[in-house]
């Protein structure tokens, strides 16, 4: 009988915030692949958290080139991984509000066309809590009311790019609260432009907040009449909205960056 030996897995580099999770982490995510510690890969948080439910995260991989996949995770969160971005006709860049429950370390991993992870990070210091705790009321109106409700407004970049910023109403619930409520959240986020043509697609899981508001940079030709968004709840329930382009754009749009409900 003959035995095929595996290839040894690389050890990943030292962490430099002794997370305990750490090895298991880039087990989980990374394999096989060779995984580096890069400067490029820029991750930001709040000093301070005032709502451990609503904490603005940003990931930007955009002084790497040929980034195929970029993740967002969070080592000492119960679930730990939190969105991933294939930047197809986009920037490696991607800001939203996640849900924490403790202090941890939150990290930004991006693959290269070689092959390589590249990881940055920051140490969140948060009280925690936000992942079990119920999502708050939706301010006196009924969630099946509002459910997939998408507000959100494009800005042109200096270098030509599109800027894309919208809501989508969604109780993002994580199925860890005392309540016992099953995890009901949007999974899939995909941004098209002209012809139907893919942007970007997003993969969203349960730490992402209520009512998720995601920023993305987008190619999008002059000849673009606007960015559609595409998304989708892990109930199968999907939601559609469009956003005009910044040169087709009414004053009343810009002031109010609306966009056609679903």
């Amino acid at each position: 009988m003959l035995l095929t030996a595996s290839p040894a897995r690389a050890e990943p580099p030292k962490d430099v915030f002794n997370s305990p999770m750490w090895e298991t982490l880039s087990e989980r995510y990374f394999g096989q692949d060779k995984v580096v510690f890069d400067d490029r890969v820029k991750v930001g948080v709040p000093p301070i958290v005032e709502n451990q439910a609503q904490v603005p995260v940003t990931a930007d991989a955009r002084m790497l080139d040929g980034v195929k996949k970029l993740i967002v995770f969070a080592d000492l969160n119960p679930i730990q991984l939190a969105l991933e971005l294939e930047p197809i006709q986009a920037k490696a860049f991607v800001a939203f509000r996640m849900k924490i429950e403790q202090a941890t370390p939150v990290r930004a991993a991006a693959l290269t066309e070689d092959g390589v992870w590249h990881v940055g990070g920051m140490f969140l210091d948060a009280a925690g809590g936000g992942c079990t705790a119920p999502p708050k009321a939706n301010g006196g109106v009924s969630w099946y009311d509002t459910l997939g409700e998408t507000q959100g407004r494009l800005w042109q970049e200096k270098d030509g790019s599109v800027r894309a910023r919208f809501r989508i109403s969604h109780p993002m619930d994580t199925g860890l609260g005392q309540d016992n409520t099953p995890a009901y959240y949007i999974e899939k986020v995909e941004a098209k432009g002209t012809a139907g043509v893919t942007l970007a697609r997003l993969s969203m899981y349960e730490p992402v907040s209520q009512n998720p508001t995601i920023t993305l940079v987008v190619d999008l030709g002059r000849d673009g009449k606007g960015v559609d968004i595409d998304s989708r709840d892990n109930n199968g329930k999907i939601y559609r909205a469009s956003l005009l382009a910044p040169w087709r754009q009414s004053q009343s749009d810009q002031r109010e960056g609306a966009l056609n409900a679903p």
